[in-house]
């Protein structure tokens, strides 16, 4: 029988609060499910002063995603390409939020120096005439 989800909310999702124990619950995973995949690199906890991993909100998404490419019969192989690219696609959606914030700034610094377009002007768009050879 498939365990319940538990849902829970903390305000930092990259602290590391969660002990291992309780990782595993939050996940749906043994204990020692996630110590193997911590030594594969697929969920790499925080660590403790004493050593011990502890798991931070983002950490156990990642292990209910690894949990549910799994199930859906993806290798772990697999997994850890799918977490790479997603890994990979986020940062490409970070680069372009900040080239757009970037352009906005040009864009805004740029408009007091454009010249004014009277009223009523009409914006036309020019293409050269393309020739077919005979």
């Amino acid at each position: 029988m498939p365990r319940a989800r538990i849902t829970f909310e903390v305000t930092d999702r990259e602290a590391p609060v969660f002990v291992i124990s309780v990782a595993a619950e939050l996940s749906g995973m043994h204990p020692q499910t996630l110590r193997g995949y911590d030594r594969m690199g697929l969920v790499s906890p925080g660590r403790s002063g004493g050593g011990g991993r502890r798991y931070s909100v983002r950490d156990i998404e990642l292990l209910r995603t690894v949990s549910e490419l799994t199930s859906s019969g993806i290798g772990i192989e697999g997994v850890r390409r799918i977490l790479e690219m997603e890994h990979q696609a986020a940062a490409l959606r970070a680069r372009v939020a900040e080239l757009e914030s970037q352009l906005d700034l040009a864009l805004a610094a740029a408009m007091p120096n454009l010249p004014a377009v009277r009223s009523g002007s009409v914006v036309a768009r020019w293409e050269p005439t393309r020739f077919s050879p005979r």
